[in-house]
């Protein structure tokens, strides 16, 4: 199923490369993971229609721990958690894995990351999402899912983390990039955390300019010219974090698909404001 991406390294799958792996005699898994903070809940979204054969998956329940304490919203699920969930689901650490949302990848890509972050390394996510499925005129479904059980086997480890002092080291030696919205990151307006304001050092980059208006991934091209002009290329390291590690992970897939590794910070802004110690900076630089 990789060649059927667009990215590099088969990060993305279009429609129609989707549609195609379906007819295969072994088809990918599929996951739906629509949300949005705040709601309504995805399963209901799920419930409506779907893309047929695919098992929905909650991102508050399946793709985080419970939220609370030093790593703030949205921490990583424990790997036994996190394995029974994809079990449940069907995955298999053989079997290849497409991921959707509505539209952006927003939800997507968190689960992309931690299916990866977990071992799995052949996940894709489906560019533009069900909004893409449906507008091609692809069919859906609301029939309830059960498929056989998974293997998988998560083993943590297999993408690059950061922990606060990790953070704030690479906001000084690298590249730390907020993924939050402008207003969000220079402390103007701050919808859910209680503190507003950014990381000392970080630099601005919202994941809204990540994607077109349809919600699919700007060219990788496109997305080189976005980080360079941020001034990723030619830096030691990249990181990148945002409100609870959602959309972080966004960013770290379009950093991938213009041929930047980087590392993600889980805990994000959520986790880092509960260390009352830790420095906040606002404004429109990095501080």
């Amino acid at each position: 199923m990789s060649a059927l991406g667009p990215g590099p390294d088969g990060l993305l799958i279009t429609v129609g490369g989707l549609a195609a792996a379906l007819r295969e005699a072994q088809p990918p898994a599929v996951l739906d993971v629509r949300w949005r903070l705040g709601g309504p809940p995805g399963a209901e979204s799920y419930a409506a229609g779907h893309i047929p054969g695919a098992v929905f998956a909650d991102l508050d329940r399946d793709l985080a721990g419970a939220p609370g304490g030093p790593a703030g919203r949205h921490p990583l699920p424990a790997a036994g958690a996190f394995q029974a969930a994809m079990r449940r689901a069907g995955i298999s650490a053989g079997r290849p894995v497409v991921v959707y949302d509505d539209a952006d990848s927003t939800a997507a890509a968190r689960a992309w990351w931690t299916l990866r972050y977990f071992g799995h390394r052949d996940v894709a996510v489906l560019d533009g999402g069900y909004r893409a499925w449906t507008a091609a005129g692809e069919p859906v479904s609301t029939a309830a899912v059960e498929p056989a059980p998974g293997t998988f086997t998560a083993v943590a480890g297999g993408m690059p983390v950061l922990d606060g002092a990790g953070a704030a080291s690479l906001a000084r030696s690298g590249i730390l990039l907020d993924a939050r919205a402008g207003e969000r990151y220079r402390g103007e307006h701050e919808p859910v955390d209680p503190v507003a304001g950014h990381i000392p050092g970080a630099v601005s980059a919202p994941t809204a300019q990540n994607v077109a208006a349809d919600g699919r991934f700007r060219p990788a091209a496109e997305l080189r010219e976005r980080f360079a002009g941020l001034g990723v290329p030619g830096a030691a390291a990249v990181g990148a974090y945002c409100g609870s590690g959602v959309t972080a992970a966004h960013e770290v897939l379009a950093l991938a698909l213009a041929g930047i590794p980087a590392a993600l910070y889980p805990d994000s802004w959520s986790g880092w404001v509960t260390d009352p110690a830790r420095p906040v900076a606002t404004g429109p630089v990095p501080g």
